[in-house]
C-alpha cells in the first residue's frame, strides 16, 4: 500500500437520517481508534502462570476524534443539533484504500475555540453507540 494523504482519511455524517452522509466541514484532523476489553480466565492451572484471555469476549467499541476550522456550514449546526439533543446518528469514517467504517457514534465532546488574531475553530469527539460495519475498498 501507497503511503496516503492524511486529508483523504474523511468522516461523514448522516444529515437526515436516511442514508444522506456529508463530510464534516472544516476538519483538518480526523482519528479513528478501536478498543477491546479483554476478559481474563487466569487460573492456578494456567500454563507456566501466564495469563489466559478468553477469545471472542469483552467490549468492543470505538472512538472517534477530529479538529478543524469552523465554517458554519449545515455540518456545524447539525453537529451542534446532535449534541444537545443526545441523538446518535451515523458516521462513516472513510479510511483510503483500507476500506468504510459505518455505526451510530454519540458526540461525547464539542468545543469551539478561537484566538484575537486567528480563526475559529473546533475540536469533537465521539464515542460508537452500538455495532459498526466496516467494508474493505
Amino acid at each position: 500500500m501507497a503511503v496516503q494523504n492524511g486529508r483523504d482519511l474523511l468522516i461523514k455524517m448522516d444529515m437526515t437520517g436516511d442514508g444522506a452522509f456529508e463530510t464534516v466541514a472544516g476538519l483538518r484532523a480526523t482519528r479513528l481508534s478501536f478498543n477491546a476489553e479483554t476478559v481474563d480466565v487466569t487460573s492456578l492451572e494456567s500454563e507456566g502462570g501466564w495469563r489466559e484471555l478468553l477469545g471472542g469476549a469483552g467490549m468492543r467499541s470505538a472512538t472517534l476524534s477530529g479538529s478543524g476550522v469552523f465554517r458554519d456550514a449545515s455540518t456545524d449546526g447539525r453537529a451542534r443539533q446532535i449534541f444537545f439533543d443526545g441523538e446518535m446518528p451515523r458516521y462513516q469514517v472513510i479510511i483510503p484504500d483500507f476500506g468504510t467504517v459505518e455505526g451510530p457514534f454519540q458526540i461525547t465532546s464539542l468545543e469551539y475555540s478561537g484566538s484575537y488574531n486567528g480563526e475559529a475553530t473546533y475540536e469533537l469527539s465521539m464515542s460508537s453507540a452500538g455495532a459498526l460495519t466496516f467494508e474493505a475498498m
